[in-house]
């Protein structure tokens, strides 16, 4: 199953080229870091924010008071040297030369197969720089607007190449100010895609498609009306994707998807869609609200990427500290689908650093959490193999606590687990029916991966009354039958 852990490129070497006294491009990291990089059960790296970016957009930034109170927010003092401009304000599908060039991501992907990872690089389907070549020399790849539409409304309209274009924008938000809007319905601009992705596909072994959704036929005419002109018979994606694996039989497909989404896509041929569902559900709800979104049709389940926070997300260790947050690595790290893991995020940083910049504040490593995920990446990668199923604890009449335990085991011909999550801040004690029907007879031996806990249980009471658990509040078990 994908594990997938996301580098922001620009601050990692940043903080490489600080660490080692010199200039760190992808080229030349040393092995020692590439060995880090590859822990236990990951086995797909995604190099974020390495396409050449927008002098255009990185000026926009500076001009933009809000953006640049973000940036002190988190870089106190920060300089104009620290802004680099948005990594999804893209100028050009070329490795930027500051981080090596094709050359270096070249020889970075080649250090990472021989650790039998994949490489997964950013793709941006709705939107280019306003100094990208295509506004001025293919308009009709874009939103086009008027000098009176400028002139009216210059939040929502810019120049570039000469041209009045809309700014690229999705349909809920004030428009992005740094970028220009590509037309989803245009024929031109979804045969440049094909290329554009082709040319990734050379490079990379998936591409992370960001803010999928936004071109689908249907969201895309309701953002934009007449300007979108009128839809094609297909929608974007089935027109685009099967192009792209005629030249890439095994690129893999990662969507950024929000508004419930997740299920056309799929349909529509991503092989991955973000679950911002769960990421909600372990945030602001109970375990009921995680137990139903977990009887979700499994095949569907297998598409999902679960996270806990990415470079759009608050850091975990901020929106779910201590014990909880642990609880809650735990379930991502062991249910169905794919992993995402965000780079700090096993060091507990705290700090979302925004894209724009180039370095970031200095943290401490948290200890506990790096010995946390240390022992977590390893159990979730010996956990995920064979039939995954949920369970349903049972309780008594006066102790409703079994209601905030989340459960489900994995069983594979040569092993067999049982995962134990408390979703709560108080205790929870509850019995696990289990889906083994040889359990009788015989008596078992039951390890923690975890905690490192063993347990001896009588086979026949474990298929008469189920496995007794009891946890402390934001407790787990990862069992080894």
């Amino acid at each position: 199953m994908t594990v997938i852990h996301e580098i922001n490129t620009l601050l990692w070497l940043g903080e490489l080229s600080s660490r080692l006294g010199r200039p760190v491009t992808l080229g030349d990291v040393p092995g020692e870091v590439w060995e880090s990089v590859a822990r236990p059960g990951v086995d797909t790296v995604w190099l974020m924010g390495v396409w050449e970016r927008s002098p255009a957009g990185r000026e926009i930034a500076l001009r933009d008071e809000r953006l640049m109170a973000s940036f002190r927010d988190v870089l106190p003092d920060v300089t104009g040297a620290d802004i680099a401009g948005s990594p999804y304000c893209v100028r050009n599908y070329v490795v930027d030369a500051a981080l090596g060039g094709p050359e270096g991501l070249a020889a970075a992907r080649a250090q990472l197969a021989t650790r039998g990872l994949r490489l997964i690089l950013d793709y941006v389907p709705n939107h280019v720089a306003p100094d990208h070549p295509w506004p001025a020399s293919d308009p009709d790849r874009l939103v086009r607007g008027t000098a009176d539409d400028l002139t009216r409304a210059p939040a929502d309209f810019i120049e570039a190449g000469g041209q009045v274009y809309a700014r690229g924008r999705d349909p809920y938000f004030p428009a992005w100010p740094d970028v220009v809007q590509l037309n989803a319905f245009s024929e031109a601009l979804r045969e440049a895609t094909v290329e554009t992705l082709v040319s990734i596909g050379d490079q990379a072994d998936g591409v992370r498609c960001d803010m999928a959704m936004l071109v689908m036929n249907d969201i895309f005419g309701k953002t934009w009306g007449e300007r979108a002109g009128t839809a094609p018979a297909e929608d974007f994606w089935p027109h685009v994707i099967p192009r792209v694996q005629d030249r890439h039989p095994g690129l893999l497909f990662v969507a950024e998807a929000y508004w419930d989404l997740e299920p056309a896509l799929r349909q529509q041929g991503f092989d991955h869609c973000y679950d911002k569902r769960l990421y909600d559900r372990l945030l602001h709800e109970n375990a009921d609200s995680v137990r139903a979104h977990l009887g979700a049709d499994l095949d569907y389940q297998r598409g999902l990427v679960r996270f806990l926070e990415n470079h759009d997300e608050p850091r975990a260790a901020t929106t779910l500290p201590g014990a909880r947050g642990r609880a809650a690595a735990v379930s991502v790290a062991t249910l169905p689908g794919a992993t995402l893991w965000h780079e700090g995020q096993f060091e507990g940083r705290r700090v979302r650093p925004p894209v724009f910049l180039r370095r970031g504040p200095e943290e401490p490593v948290d200890e506990a959490s790096r010995e946390f995920y240390g022992r977590l990446l390893p159990a979730a990668a010996a956990v995920r193999r064979g039939d995954w199923r949920q369970l349903t604890p049972t309780g008594w009449p006066d102790n409703d606590t079994h209601r905030d335990l989340l459960a489900w085991t994995w069983t594979h011909a040569d092993a067999r687990h049982l995962v134990v999550v408390n979703d709560c801040d108080r205790p929870a004690q509850a019995r696990l029916p289990l889906p083994w029907d040889d359990l009788r007879g015989h008596r078992h031996r039951l390890t923690d991966l975890l905690g490192g806990g063993t347990y001896d249980r009588d086979g026949d009471e474990l298929a008469d009354s189920g496995l007794f658990v009891s946890l402390e509040p934001w407790g787990y078990h990862v069992l080894e039958w």
